[in-house]
């Protein structure tokens, strides 16, 4: 049995859908608390989240974006990936069309590159940088990537704060690992899901500045 805590970044309220995923949420006979940190900076709330994570002793740390809505199982099917990888993550679709997967095949921050995964995979894939909608982490990164960067998601060079983490995460020698049969509606007008995304032709968007 693993000590996780379930990290919620948010702001003042949170959505319905949200709370009924978290309320549904299965624990797998884990060690769980839940703790909310509200806030308009979003890394400020998962830096905080974080350190919350450290002192409590947790082994692991479940991440929820509050826009997600999520089936019961989902924290104990990602947890089955603990010794593949240290992070792993759900699949959730951008709000806006082309409706995209909130991964990336490709996050170099050194070259100020990045490129979206271009599809929606069959099976596990390492990928280099995922959205913090739906990540289990272990809390070994967390203390690995604070030992060496002194922060967590304090956003560089003007990524987003979750790329910022997987990419410090990922030069501590930890790999990502998506789990694509996990699957996250995101909130928005519309519940967001992988059909909108393939009636959009499952566009690939790559970029570089």
């Amino acid at each position: 049995m693993s000590k996780i805590l379930i990290c919620v970044p948010c702001m003042d309220m949170v959505a319905s859908g949200f709370a009924q995923s978290l309320a549904m949420l299965q624990k797998g006979g884990h060690e769980c608390a839940i703790c909310f940190e509200c806030g308009s900076l979003v890394y400020d709330a998962r830096n905080k989240l974080a350190k919350r994570a450290i002192e409590m002793g947790a082994d692991y740390t479940m991440w929820f974006d509050s826009d997600m809505i999520f089936e019961p199982d989902t924290m104990i099917r990602l947890f089955a990936h603990k010794d593949e990888a240290d992070i792993v993550s759900g699949i959730y679709f951008r709000r806006s069309p082309p409706y995209s997967p909130v991964v990336f095949a490709k996050c170099n921050i050194r070259e100020r590159s990045w490129a979206d995964y271009g599809g929606v995979p069959t099976e596990p894939v390492e990928v280099e940088g995922v959205g913090f909608g739906c990540v289990l982490v272990s809390t070994e990164v967390l203390l690995a990537v604070a030992n060496r960067d002194m922060t967590w998601f304090e956003p560089i060079k003007g990524f987003g704060e979750d790329l910022s983490f997987c990419w410090r995460a990922r030069q501590c020698g930890y790999k990502i690992l998506l789990d694509p049969t996990v699957r996250c509606g995101h909130v928005g007008h519309i519940i967001v899901t992988e059909q909108f995304f393939n009636a959009y032709g499952g566009t690939k968007n790559e970029s570089k500045s």
